[in-house]
Parts: structure tokens; sequence; C-alpha cells
């Protein structure tokens, strides 16, 4: 409903006749439902101004990016930059000069002699499918290593039984290395591109599980006695305190297995693959390439990066009460 318009009535006192004070006049207010049918209108200056809605310009755009932008940020971003401007530095010095003490330059191509090989060979078919080849390899391995490992690490390090029962077989598979079960997955799987895929997954599913196990032993068992003296049910348990409580440690466990998932691909690439960035960068050392060789290198790195910020990025849209 609107706001009421309320009228003023002025009440006028009668006159002692035994005194000469006259009493001052006393308005009365009444509400619309109140006021006498032939009460006036109200005039449109007291009527209620209602709130203009809000613009938005390019200075306060660009007011709210300086805010964004504050010191420490600004301090971050050259603190980086100066950090992989200085391995480039060395890179250019080492060729350059042909540095040669243990550590030999002799045959390393210099940054130039990249560039040039990417604006050749970066935007040809060739290397656009082996870049995603990879990409589709690593979403695969990385997702069902996500898929399984997070539901059994909170059931893991939950229940007692369930730990009792899976727990003797993980630690005898973990030690064992992504790269050594490529022989082993080239004879269970039907082809190469699933067993690749299943070596991705290997890498990432170990560091997953563990850190979601972790994620429920760190809890809080204040938080767990408050929730079923509150009546909370199994199922309320787990989704509003035990997942909420640990997606710290899991998110953890996703940057550290996205990690571990892209040296098992490159490995598993390099060794039983036929395409993938792995592939490219094995085939230009066998074709003696060595600008292909730093160029592979370097997509690799490029792609870590990008997958373990995009972890980060969606960590901090998930959790914005804390830091991933």
């Amino acid at each position: 409903m609107g706001n009421m318009a309320t009228a003023k009535i002025v009440v006028l006192p009668m006159i002692d006749k035994h005194t000469d004070r006259k009493p001052a006049p006393v308005e009365v207010k009444l509400s619309a439902t109140q006021a006498p049918a032939d009460a006036p209108a109200p005039l449109a200056s007291e009527l209620p101004v209602p709130e203009p809605i809000p613009s938005i310009s390019l200075r306060k755009v660009f007011l709210n990016l300086l805010a964004y932008v504050n010191r420490e940020r600004i301090i971050s971003t050259a603190l980086a930059c100066l950090s992989i401007g200085t391995l480039f530095l060395v890179w250019y010095l080492g060729t350059k000069y042909k540095f040669e003490f243990y550590i030999r330059f002799k045959n390393v191509p210099t940054p130039y002699e990249v560039f040039q090989q990417l604006t050749q060979v970066g935007l040809s078919n060739k290397y656009l499918v082996n870049i995603a080849i990879s990409v589709r390899r690593i979403l695969l391995g990385f997702m069902i290593a996500t898929i399984i490992g997070v539901p059994l690490g909170l059931a893991i390090g939950k229940y007692q039984r369930v730990r009792d029962v899976f727990m003797p077989v993980i630690e005898i598979l973990r030690p064992i290395p992504a790269i050594a079960w490529v022989p082993m997955s080239i004879m269970l799987w039907p082809n190469n591109e699933a067993a690749i895929v299943f070596i991705t997954f290997i890498g990432a599913f170990f560091p997953i599980l563990l850190n979601s196990i972790h994620g429920v032993h760190s809890l809080d068992g204040v938080l767990l006695r408050a929730a079923r003296c509150l009546g909370a049910s199994e199922v309320r348990l787990f989704v509003n305190v035990i997942l909420p409580g640990s997606l710290p440690h899991i998110f953890t466990g996703l940057a550290v297995g996205m990690g571990v998932a892209w040296v098992s691909l490159i490995a598993a690439e390099m060794i039983s693959g036929q395409f993938g960035v792995g592939y490219f960068t094995w085939e230009a050392y066998s074709l003696v390439q060595y600008a292909d060789i730093a160029l592979g290198m370097i997509c690799i790195g490029v792609l870590g990066l990008g997958s373990s910020a995009l972890i980060r990025g969606v960590g901090r849209i998930i959790m914005p009460w804390g830091k991933t």
C-alpha cells in the first residue's frame, strides 16, 4: 500500500470568561481513513518524493576498478612480472653467451628463435589439434578423479568401517607413480586414448582423495555435535556441515591433483601417445627441432597455470569467506 495521506484540523478552544488568557490552538492530524470527506487534498509539495533511480556512469566504473587495484595488488603483479622476467633474462643471457659450466646452453634455442617458431607453428592446425587433445584428456581424467575422489574421501573420513575397507588398498596403490602404470594401462584398456585418460586419472585421484579425507578430520567436533543436537540427519550433516567445512582442503587437493595430472599426462603422451602436447614435444626431440621442444614446454606451463587459476577462481566463488 502507498503512503497514507494525512489531514490537519485546527481546534480553537473556547475563551474562558473568568480569565484573559487565550489558549493556543491545537493541531490534530488525521489519517486518510479518519479525515472527513470534505477535507482538502494534500498539496503536491507535501507528497513523498520517490527515490531517484541510480545511474551507472563511466566515472563510477573507473573508480570501482581503481579501488580494486590497490597497492597490494600492484606490488604482487610487479613481483610476478619481475620473477617471470628474470627467468627469461637468464635464458637469454645463457643462450647469447653460450654459457657452459656443468649446465650447457650450447644447443638451447634463444627466446627469439622460439618466438619465430611460435609464429610459424603456433597457429597451424596440427599444433592446435595437439593442444585440444591434451586439454580433452586432462578434463576427462580430472573430472573422473574428482567425481570419485571427493565423495569417497568424505566417506572414508567420516565412517570408520569405510576407512577399514578402502584405506589398505589405497595405501598399497598410492606409492606407485603414474608413469609406472603406462605398461599396465596399455594392457588393461582397449586403446591408447583410454589408457592415457586412465593414467591422468591416477595422477589426480590420490591428492584429491587424501585432501578430502584430511578435510573431514580437520573439522571441529563441536560443529558435528551441535548439528546432531539440533536434529540434523546424516544427509543434512554431510550437506550443511561436513562438505562446507572440508571445502578448503578439497580445493587444495584439486589444485595439487591438477598439477600431478599434467605431469602424468605429458609422460603418458611421450611414451605411448600419438597426439597431444607431450607427443609434440617428444617428437621435436626425436627430429632434433630444439625450438619446438622449448615451445612445447612453454605451452605445458601455460596450460597448467591456466588450469590452476581456473580452480582457484571457482574456489573463490564457492568459498567467498576463504582463500584458495
